[in-house]
């Protein structure tokens, strides 16, 4: 493969003022969320985790983005575009900046980075598809740990099961995605060409949902967000909070399942509810409840939109940089 640079353009104008915006607005409303549970509560918890507790969490999350990196190239990899780790581990953390827009959207950035490495947008959004549905599936498989434990919980895993059923029946139909794709006019409006673009990202997303493959991706996918579940498990147990491992699990997917079926950018809010919720049904303090919640979000989503705005920050400052023209 050619040596490549990203493109000035690529990461200036909106995309790059989107950026700032949702993590601000985001992070505003979390300051909001944060001051309601009590601050008093949050630096207690933070006292009662300690500094070797705090990196540990945050070493889990980290595990948890290294496996979803090791996805993430598979993907690439199956779908014909296999590149070097250094630059798509960079990319890849980039996405993270996003985060915070709904339904992860926002990651879908790194195909526009990506284009100048030569994957084209319908590849890698394919990719960026595969990844959301891979996410879903795990939290699904997750919250059935301590679904026993909290019955009324039903209703949404029902949700999450029918997404994901639905993802991989459209999968599933490959030759009837690429006849419906054929019959779409070429040039014929924006909404016609959105609807070409989104049947070819299914038709290439389908290569990443081969029976073996898929389930080998899952089980890896499972792993990485036990990961941070353990984390929340932990800093539970540090914080002196009686709840079992199982509930634990189930309330951290739970959680993240929420924030998914929500659409809120993040899953900010419907996430947040979902674990303070269930704490307190528990039988944990409210505002232990909030600071353990604030934790745990802390050392998950806002880590890596920490890291994915460093990383963007990086590569802008890069693009920027009079460099030599690829290598053909």
């Amino acid at each position: 493969m050619s040596e490549a640079v990203p493109e000035t353009s690529h990461l200036s104008g909106w995309r790059y003022r989107a950026v700032v915006l949702s993590v601000v607005g985001s992070a505003l409303g979390y300051l909001g969320f944060s001051l309601w549970g009590g601050w008093q509560a949050v630096g207690a918890a933070v006292s009662e985790v300690g500094l070797v507790g705090i990196v540990i969490a945050l070493l889990m999350s980290s595990v948890n983005y290294g496996l979803r990196f090791v996805r993430w190239q598979t993907y690439l990899k199956v779908l014909g575009h296999p590149m070097p780790w250094r630059p798509s581990l960079n990319i890849y953390l980039a996405g993270f900046a996003l985060t915070t827009t709904p339904g992860k959207a926002g990651e879908a950035l790194r195909g526009v980075l990506l284009k100048r490495w030569g994957v084209p947008y319908p590849q890698s959004f394919a990719a960026f598809f595969s990844e959301r549905l891979s996410d879903l599936f795990a939290v699904v498989l997750l919250t059935l740990f301590g679904l026993s434990l909290y019955p009324q919980a039903w209703p949404m895993i029902v949700v999450g099961v029918a997404l994901v059923a639905v993802g991989l029946v459209v999968l599933s139909q490959r030759r009837l995605l690429e006849r419906i794709t054929d019959k779409v006019p070429v040039g014929g409006g924006k909404v016609l060409g959105l609807l070409r673009h989104l049947l070819q990202v299914m038709v290439h997303a389908q290569q990443c949902h081969r029976l073996r493959l898929m389930l080998g991706l899952t089980a890896l996918s499972v792993v990485a967000w036990s990961a941070e579940a353990l984390a929340f498990d932990w800093i539970l147990k540090w914080m002196g909070a009686d709840i079992p491992l199982t509930f634990a699990v189930f309330v951290y997917a739970l959680a993240m399942l929420a924030g998914a079926v929500s659409f809120m950018p993040g899953g900010l809010g419907g996430a947040e509810a979902v674990m303070v919720g269930l704490l307190v049904w528990k039988g944990m303090d409210s505002a232990d409840a909030v600071a353990a919640t604030v934790l745990i979000r802390l050392a998950t989503l806002w880590f890596a939109v920490a890291i994915g705005a460093v990383m963007l920050i990086r590569l802008k400052s890069e693009a920027a940089t009079p460099q030599a023209q690829p290598v053909q």
